[in-house]
């Protein structure tokens, strides 16, 4: 099989588990926001080590293009599976779980409060996520990217910082962090309240990461020179 229609199918099914699990969690409201939170950092823990250090999030996908470590037609690829992941996983969501609660929880949509959103408005709900996805970026560069770090717990680190984030800002904005993770519930429910910010915050915070990392963290013998 092609590497990159290999690669790809491993990210359709690693959103998958993302998005199934992490909106599952929201809508059947178990544990509350820490439930929430432990749901997301398990399920992207377990996607990323299916498959073998997936993007599993075009931002991240983006921050790898940006700096090299994958060519233009595999971003395009990857990125176009994970949003079907996403989609397939809301589609699920939807037709297995009970009306009721779907509609009390979303289906899962990564959106936070309704009134401390609208006070916020979208340029802070965009900061947010682009500082939480930020932080996220600095660890998978650190610990999956960066061969010096832990590469045994590289997944688990990878999920406590989504985990960390949740915890910080789920109510604030919904702490997305991965625009797929927002466009699956958003297309197959409707919710699309400041969509546009759960893109743009999140490549922007990638994209920083990835340049800071890259120019200032990551030693000389390790920097990708030339295309991909």
């Amino acid at each position: 099989m092609n590497p990159v229609l290999r690669a790809s199918i491993g990210e359709l099914i690693g959103t998958f588990t993302l998005t199934f699990i992490g909106a599952a969690a929201i809508i059947t409201g178990v544990g509350g926001l820490p439930g929430v939170a432990l749901a997301h950092g398990l399920a992207l823990s377990m996607a990323v080590y299916v498959t073998q250090g997936g993007h599993i999030n075009p931002a991240v996908t983006l921050a790898m293009l940006a700096t090299r470590r994958i060519q233009l037609p595999a971003a395009l690829s990857y990125i176009g599976f994970q949003l079907a992941g996403a989609v397939l996983a809301a589609f699920t969501l939807r037709e297995l779980f009970p009306e009721e609660m779907v509609a009390a929880g979303r289906l899962g949509a990564t959106l936070g409060d309704p009134k401390i959103m609208d006070a916020l408005g979208p340029i802070k709900v965009a900061t947010i996520e682009a500082i939480l996805t930020f932080l996220l970026l600095m660890t998978i560069f650190g610990v999956a990217v960066d061969k010096r770090g832990a590469k045994n717990v590289f997944g688990f680190a990878i999920g406590l910082t989504v985990c960390m984030d949740i915890l910080a800002a789920g109510p604030i904005t919904g702490a997305s962090m991965n625009p797929a993770r927002s466009f699956g519930p958003a297309i197959i429910g409707g919710y699309w309240q400041m969509h546009s910010a759960y893109w743009l915050g999140p490549i922007l915070g990638a994209l920083l990461a990835a340049i800071i990392y890259e120019t200032f963290l990551l030693p000389e013998d390790q920097k990708v020179r030339g295309s991909a």
